[in-house]
């Protein structure tokens, strides 16, 4: 009986690898990936240093996903060996569980990467943490999101590049902009975007009571240079100024700092943690134009909407999560209904689990 089990087990996973090889479209990537290394291999690629850059990075992605389906097949194809071998040895069943075992969980995030199939969710990302009303409260709730994304964005082996990046008044930080690099950066920290409330004892509170504070958290794809944003330069006010934050001696003793102020809509962006005027303000506009096509995305949703007569939510700067320190432990997410008690791991980056379990959510929606 257990071997027919066995056989069942191992019949459905392979359906479920063939399942993949559909919903990955792993021909049609093969067959990108054969025109993107053509590409790389032609004369002059490399003179055009950023565009080089686009398609190594492109190419880089698919191999990735190709060689985790190459994987899961070649692991299939274990198990099904260990299978048939242990009718004659029994000392292959338990490589045989094994390998069904890994190949489970192999499939389970092939499943996961597929749900990021949006236009820009395979790319980087920038985040911005801003306090709410809180003063020095909310400047340490602040900081503490900020450090929590850079410890789950290493865990991910993901690239932090902070773009600006402003210390609160005595404590904790006024705003933290950083742009998040990696594969399926956009798609997954997606989920963070909303209002986070923080329930705890404050420590800047000689009474030791209770407080509640919020701080907003946006994440907008990098849009790729070569989608075009319509910014015309007349509209945009260019402010240089001394970086305040912590840095190098250039940093800090240069007017490297730059603010944009999109005229006609009167977005305000600002940078001052690179090392060069010139490198702040190409940051700067990298996240002007990010906002902008968010902003415009966003206003044909609401038209759509209403030629439709839908209601939708607007969610933006909505609560999204709570994080409960006192009088009990609990993080939970108001969306999905994930919650666990272990508060400090989470705020330590372990976010996996509210990450996937808000997009398993959205999914099912």
């Amino acid at each position: 009986m257990a071997e027919i089990a066995d056989k069942k087990q191992l019949e459905a996973l392979a359906q479920r690898v063939e399942d993949a090889r559909g919903f990955l479209h792993i021909d049609e990537k093969m067959a990108e990936l054969a025109e993107l290394e053509a590409e790389m291999s032609s004369p002059g690629f490399w003179d055009d240093a950023q565009n080089a850059q686009d398609v190594s990075k492109q190419a880089s992605n698919l191999r990735e996903v190709i060689a985790e389906y190459d994987a899961a097949a070649a692991k299939l194809a274990d198990a099904q060996a260990a299978f048939e071998l242990a009718g004659e040895d029994d000392s292959f069943a338990e490589e045989c569980a094994q390998a069904a075992s890994e190949l489970g969980k192999m499939l389970d995030m092939l499943e996961v990467t597929s749900w990021f199939s949006g236009r820009f969710d395979g790319g980087d990302a920038i985040v911005s943490i801003n306090p709410g009303q809180g003063g020095l409260e909310a400047q340490d709730w602040t900081e503490m999101l900020y450090r929590m994304y850079r410890h789950y964005a290493a865990d991910k082996g993901w690239k932090v590049v902070e773009l600006d990046i402003v210390p609160g008044e005595g404590i904790g930080l006024d705003k933290a902009v950083v742009q998040i690099e990696g594969r399926n950066a956009f798609g997954m920290l997606s989920s963070e975007a909303g209002v986070h409330r923080l329930v705890r004892i404050s420590p800047t509170d000689d009474k030791k009571r209770r407080h509640t504070t919020f701080a907003a958290v946006e994440v907008l794809p990098v849009i790729p240079d070569e989608i075009e944003v319509d910014i015309d330069p007349a509209d945009v006010r260019v402010d240089v100024y001394r970086s305040s934050g912590p840095g190098g001696q250039c940093v800090n003793t240069t007017d490297s700092a730059v603010r944009l102020t999109h005229l006609p809509t009167g977005i305000v962006v600002t940078c001052q943690n690179e090392k060069s005027q010139l490198q702040n303000k190409e940051a700067a506009f990298r996240v002007l134009k990010a906002k902008l096509y968010e902003l415009e995305e966003r206003k044909r949703a609401e038209e759509l909407a209403g030629l439709r007569g839908d209601v939708m939510e607007n969610s933006f700067g909505s609560q999204i999560r709570n994080y409960v320190l006192y009088p009990y432990r609990m993080v939970k997410d108001l969306r999905s209904g994930i919650e666990t008690s272990n508060v400090d791991a989470v705020l330590d980056g372990d976010l996996e689990e509210l990450v996937l379990g808000y997009h398993k959510w959205k999914a099912s929606q």
